[in-house]
């Protein structure tokens, strides 16, 4: 999914862009979703102050299993995004790459104690050689972010049954629903003068 600088032209460039199933699946790996079919991305690129203006959207079909019910349900996340890329050579100029950076990780070497900083106005630069701009890394991360912290089938799910383990959504199973916590069952035999 690579993009030439030289084939951006002043009126911008329109490209339409296919991420494999399997680019997907390695995105996905060690999260709980799965992808259902290949990503077709629209992007716009445009030049615009030394950099290039990135404006992209897909929409990502993926399978997770419900968190309620444990049944599969299949997701539609639509996405948008736009983000600044900046050449490294500007970048370093801007203070958006740091040329001690790489002098600071190996001072730090894992112990966190380093403080990052940046501009808000940098939250959504990213930066790339000035020659070619690879989409396939924006689109990836793009994908992770569109992904929700918990999947459920529906919004109406029951779930499952507490006790015999029963998909709720299916039929009630008749369990007793009272839950008395353990640590205060005590509580029931005291007995208070009035």
């Amino acid at each position: 999914m690579l993009v030439k600088i030289e084939e951006i032209r002043d009126t911008g460039l329109q490209v339409k862009k296919e991420m494999s199933l399997e680019s997907l699946e390695a995105a996905l790996e060690g999260s709980s979703f799965r992808p259902l079919e290949p990503l077709a991305v629209s992007a716009s690129l445009r030049k615009v102050s030394g950099g290039v203006l990135l404006e992209g959207r897909f929409t990502s079909r993926v399978v997770a299993e419900c968190k309620r019910c444990l049944t599969e349900s299949k997701l539609e996340l639509p996405v948008s995004f736009t983000l600044n890329l900046v050449p490294e050579s500007l970048a370093r100029g801007e203070g958006l790459v740091d040329e001690d950076e790489e002098d600071e990780e190996k001072k730090d070497k894992g112990t966190g104690e380093s403080g990052g900083s940046f501009a808000l106005d940098d939250a959504d630069a990213e930066v790339f050689d000035g020659k070619v701009i690879d989409l396939e890394p924006i689109v990836r991360e793009q994908v992770l972010l569109a992904l929700p912290m918990n999947t459920v089938c529906r919004e109406e799910c029951k779930g499952l049954c507490m006790k015999c383990g029963q998909n709720l959504n299916d039929k009630a199973c008749g369990c007793d629903m009272t839950f008395v916590d353990p640590r205060l069952a005590a509580l029931k035999n005291i007995k208070l003068k009035g």
